[in-house]
């Protein structure tokens, strides 16, 4: 596959996919997807890379769904995307190799999502990550539901999924989540350094690790995310949501404008 959308490279044992739409802080359309799904069937089979590394090209890591797109998708578009994405998570989740997320900038709705389906995240001080999915009468459809919980625990979960506001990289490093929070001035190299640290270690040894970790953690209830994916199907479908939804593209293409008269 080509990609318009993002960017794979191999080199000292990592491989690197960078999401590539920074003018839409890489909001993720379908093409995005579908590009994403096939790096991750790549990296799961390059023999060249022993650890996957996932970041964004400038200010944010992503910033969810590109919501123009949501907006105009018919219920049946809907459903056929949130199915893609679950295959995408699950890819990755399920990938042979040690993802880590390099959570450059914001990770929001989906890129938070992303994150939560790694291994490991580290952070740029200053990023925020969240759900902020409520403030749209939405949920999450990417697992958030399921992944934030097991990650965070149910109490804290519960209060950025119930009021939609974003944590910082430093709260969620405290909380358990973020690995590590590095200066935004190094981040790129510092994110790389730490792959490094996983990258050095027997291949067979990481895909065994990351089974036996898997399995301490409890397996992902699929029930439970398909669930999650008929509760946001039924709540795309209210007039709340899509008012929401609409009054959010008007308001982003009234700054569009007023930035390029």
């Amino acid at each position: 596959m080509t990609y318009q959308h993002l960017q794979y490279a191999v080199a000292e044992g990592i491989g690197t996919i960078t999401f590539n739409r920074p003018d839409q802080l890489n909001a993720m359309n379908r093409r995005l997807m579908e590009e994403l799904m096939d790096a991750i069937h790549r990296l799961d089979g390059d023999e060249a890379a022993r650890v996957g590394l996932l970041t964004g090209a400038g200010r944010a890591f992503m910033a969810g769904a590109d919501l123009k797109e949501y907006a105009r998708r018919s219920d049946a578009e809907f459903a056929s995307f949130q199915i893609l994405g679950r295959g995408l998570y699950a890819a990755l989740e399920g990938n042979r190799k040690p993802v880590v997320a390099a959570v450059n900038g914001h990770a929001l709705g989906g890129g938070f999502e992303i994150a939560l389906a790694c291994d490991l995240i580290v952070a740029a001080e200053g990023a925020k990550l969240g759900l902020p999915e409520i403030l749209l009468h939405l949920i999450p459809g990417g697992g958030g539901t399921q992944r934030l919980p097991r990650k965070l625990g149910l109490t804290r979960a519960n209060e950025l999924l119930f009021t939609g506001r974003l944590a910082t990289a430093s709260e969620l490093h405290a909380w358990g989540v973020v690995n590590h929070v590095y200066a935004r001035e190094t981040f790129a190299s510092d994110a790389h350094a730490f792959a490094a640290t996983i990258a050095d270690k027997s291949a067979d040894a990481l895909r065994t690790l990351k089974q036996l970790t898997q399995l301490a953690a409890g397996p992902f209830n699929p029930a439970a995310q398909a669930l999650e994916n008929e509760a946001l199907e039924r709540l795309h479908r209210t007039d709340a949501a899509r008012a929401k939804l609409a009054g959010f593209v008007a308001a982003s293409e009234a700054r569009a404008a007023a930035k390029n008269p």
